[in-house]
């Protein structure tokens, strides 16, 4: 339980980082950052499966890059739902999706300890 909020923490901190990273990414404080964070990590673990699958031809032709159209699409639909949090575009989420998604791998394997 702990390292889950561990975990989420890290997903806050690297969605500050990304605001100051991406231009046109807008995030009002840390509060709205777990928020946002959260509601990222519930839509990439109950809707991207579901649009993975659906889009699975574009997926195969397009080698997987369609994913990061996939990720940056929902990163911008969320950020378009949620106050305190803003996503100016989606070539801006998928950019967005994608620096979060590295900035947030890097700080859990810093903090982490995957011997667990």
């Amino acid at each position: 339980m702990f390292k889950l909020l561990v975990v989420w923490g890290l997903n806050a901190v690297a969605l500050m980082a990304v605001t100051y990273l991406v231009p046109g990414i807008h995030v009002a404080n840390f509060k709205a950052a777990l928020v946002a964070a959260l509601v990222i990590g519930l839509v990439n673990v109950l809707i991207k499966p579901l649009l993975v699958i659906l889009t699975l031809p574009i997926t195969l032709l397009t080698l997987g890059l369609f994913i990061l159209v996939i990720n940056g699409l929902l990163f911008w639909a969320v950020g378009n739902y949620l106050q305190g949090f803003s996503v100016s575009s989606i070539l801006i989420g998928v950019i967005g999706a994608l620096v979060y998604s590295v900035i947030s791998g890097v700080l859990s394997a810093i903090v982490l300890d995957d011997k667990d």
